[in-house]
């Protein structure tokens, strides 16, 4: 059992909107009853999450005890303001996990790019997603828990950014869900949402967003500035700087940008917390994706300057994730 088996369970069993909606301590009987679930199979397992301080217990009476919310329990409330449930669900779901078991393997193979997502689900995650309407759905909405942290932390750490910007095409933007944010805390901005046609198919309609099905290899609509946000750790240098370049024609030449939401690794030095997390998403990247990987600023200036950016700058946010501007 991994530790992420925990809030999965309470996820899949709906025990966090339940006990959200009682509204008070809940008696373990009705959860039970709401759940439709066996009592002492459930006891089991809610006396777990209260070790682990997802819910917490309380007493109603002399003779019962409750269950209650916790800030951590909220975060696996389907659908809400801070919802990461969907995120979990995906990492912690069996075609995201089995990918780990085959990593030994890669890491010992040479000259081989088929990841180990690619090996256990037979497809890269991309063709996996688009075979799979149900993995596309969920894999866009856990991207969409994403950038609710991650935008907001764009928005409040450096939202001198988009200043100036009055079209933001946002490139790999899923269901829209950081445009969404974006031109509510920007309002005069008008947000072009770019995503595979599949996945825009299916995303949300929007007054200040257009939804449109592209290629980003192939071209990016015209706007002021391009928005990338985890999604060029997806891929290798020479795909970034293919990638980059695209972006590049969409923007004016005297006073466009890119805009990369990314990890900037430390490079020979003792990371911290939150660069530990970066670490592990490098690993991440190694089991899901055929190529991908997080960068330094070294490799970052790498790309950026093959791609024929001239200069760019980088704002350090309260994320993993940094803020690169870089310009032609």
């Amino acid at each position: 059992m991994a530790e992420s088996d925990v809030p999965h369970w309470s996820i899949e069993l709906g025990i966090a909107d339940v006990i959200e909606n009682y509204g008070s301590p809940m008696p373990l009987s009705e959860l039970a009853t709401a759940l439709r679930c066996d009592p002492s199979r459930l006891h089991r397992i809610m006396r777990l999450m209260v070790h682990d301080q997802i819910f917490k217990q309380e007493p109603i009476n002399q003779h019962t005890v409750g269950f209650s919310s916790t800030p951590l329990s909220r975060c696996l409330i389907k659908g809400g303001e801070k919802s990461m449930a969907a995120f979990i669900l995906l990492m912690s779901g069996p075609t995201c996990l089995a990918p780990w078991h085959s990593l030994s393997a890669r890491v010992l193979e040479t000259g081989n790019n088929i990841s180990p997502f690619e090996v256990a689900n037979g497809k890269d995650i991309w063709s996996y997603a688009e075979a799979n309407p149900d993995f596309s759905e969920l894999f866009n909405n856990a991207m969409g828990c994403k950038a609710r942290l991650t935008v907001q932390a764009t928005i409040e750490g450096c939202p001198e950014v988009f200043d100036g910007v009055e079209n933001l095409v946002d490139i790999g933007g899923g269901n829209a869900t950081a445009l969404s944010i974006l031109v509510k805390a920007f309002p005069w901005i008008r947000g072009i949402n770019f995503d595979l046609p599949h996945v825009v198919a299916v995303a949300p309609k929007s007054d200040s967003i257009e939804n449109v099905g592209g290629d980003m290899f192939m071209s990016i609509p015209n706007a002021d500035a391009a928005f990338l946000m985890t999604v060029l750790h997806d891929w290798d240098d020479e795909e970034c700087v293919k990638i980059l370049k695209k972006c590049r024609e969409a923007i004016p030449e005297d006073k466009g940008k890119v805009i990369i939401v990314e990890a900037v690794l430390e490079e020979d030095k003792e990371v911290d917390e939150v660069g530990v997390v970066g670490l592990m998403l490098d690993t991440a990247m190694m089991a899901i994706t055929n190529k991908g990987k997080e960068r330094t600023l070294k490799e970052w200036s790498y790309v950026l300057r093959q791609s024929g950016f001239t200069r760019f700058n980088v704002k350090p946010i309260r994320a993993v994730q940094s803020v690169i501007e870089a310009y032609p």
